[in-house]
């Protein structure tokens, strides 16, 4: 695991790709597998059979948790999710951390829950990810809207998506252009509260110069 000082109430742009630049998601699954992770494990409540919750995604488009669970998670919760993006090789999430260091254990849990998935599905062994997670203190809110962009345009390098990257689904940019797939997994507040609607929103991804902030 990885310690570090992360402060509470502090945003961070969490970001890791796979060993050798490998592959991380091969297919839909894997990916709902991570969403899951990522939006589920904000608090340390305990989940069990999550193959059929992200098998219901890939089907339904939504996990299907029951209200008390959903509950439970979100009274517990350590961390908010505010953006996020899966790419083959790479994954970039912004979360503001809510309790002194439990950035850490978020990411551990994920990382760790996914690596033992991910070396069963595929009969692999060893490390999946490069490394620890890396984790960038986000300083002032310049910096958190243009990460948020950032993020929200990296599907443009796929080429199927490239035209059609605010519709890419595993990224947090069409809830932000739409309604919210997951409530209140995903806290969208913090950036859209800046915006007068959605389009705005939508124009300033579009034109953001994101890439030379990181």
């Amino acid at each position: 695991m990885r310690y570090e000082n992360f402060a509470p109430d502090e945003h961070y742009h969490v970001f890791g790709r796979g060993i050798n630049q490998e592959k991380i998601f091969i297919d839909n699954q894997d990916k709902a597998r991570f969403t899951f992770l990522i939006t589920h494990f904000q608090s340390p409540a305990r989940i069990y059979n999550i193959s059929w919750y992200t098998d219901a995604f890939i089907k339904k488009g939504s996990f299907n948790l029951k209200e008390d669970r959903v509950k439970e998670i979100l009274k517990k919760r350590s961390i908010e999710l505010i953006s996020f993006v899966l790419m083959s090789n790479h994954f970039h999430i912004l979360v503001q951390n809510l309790q002194d260091k439990i950035l850490s254990v978020y990411m551990h849990r994920i990382l760790t829950a996914y690596s033992k998935y991910f070396n069963a599905k595929y009969n692999k062994k060893g490390h999946v990810f490069e490394g620890p997670f890396k984790a960038v203190h986000i300083k002032n809110n310049n910096q958190l809207l243009h990460l948020s962009a950032y993020i929200h345009k990296n599907p443009k390098e796929i080429k199927e998506w490239e035209n059609t990257y605010d519709q890419y689904p595993y990224s947090s940019y069409q809830d932000y252009l739409g309604s919210n797939r997951w409530g209140k997994f995903l806290s969208t507040d913090i950036i859209l509260k800046q915006f007068k609607d959605q389009s705005k929103y939508k124009e300033f991804v579009t034109f953001s110069t994101a890439k030379e902030f990181f």
